[in-house]
């Protein structure tokens, strides 16, 4: 397997992947073409054999200098349990520590147990919310009315 910077060509290809690799769930627009185009020196492609089996896409963090945020990641239900994920993560974790950031957020719905058991088993501390569902700390309506949010930080040093 080979992880490398993520080009502004790849939108092409892993665009149509999201819908397929979440089950029919229309997941394309939250990766718009900008990710690819604007945040590729922090964003990586993970390929087997020249096909693209997972992404990050992640990005140093505008306005908080000793911060970096991981925005989306995938990989092929095919490949999944073959550490690809986390040696994307680990990947990005490396990008942070050359630029000097120290602290890493993501975030994600309440309802995706499978993306918190993820977080939480790769070092994330979910913080503290204002609310809870299902025993998770949340922050209510944090994406709009209705659309409340995990939050996680990761402290690399």
């Amino acid at each position: 397997m080979e992880i490398r910077q993520m080009k502004k060509t790849d939108y092409e290809i892993v665009s149509p992947l999201l819908d397929e690799w979440w089950g029919g769930r229309q997941m394309s627009g939250m990766v718009p073409k900008l990710f690819f185009n604007h945040f590729n020196n922090t964003s990586f492609i993970a390929e087997q054999d020249g096909k693209i089996v997972g992404f990050l896409i992640g990005f140093l963090s505008q306005s908080s200098p000793e911060e970096a945020y991981i925005h989306f990641v995938g990989v092929d239900p095919d490949y999944r349990k073959y550490a690809i994920g986390r040696t994307l993560y680990h990947r990005f974790f490396e990008v942070v520590k050359e630029h000097g950031r120290n602290t890493i957020r993501a975030i994600t719905s309440p309802v995706n147990k499978g993306s918190i058991a993820y977080h939480t088993k790769m070092g994330f501390e979910i913080e503290k919310g204002d609310t809870e569902v299902d025993g998770v700390s949340v922050f209510a309506d944090y994406d709009g009315a209705g659309n409340d949010r995990v939050l996680f930080v990761k402290r690399l040093f």
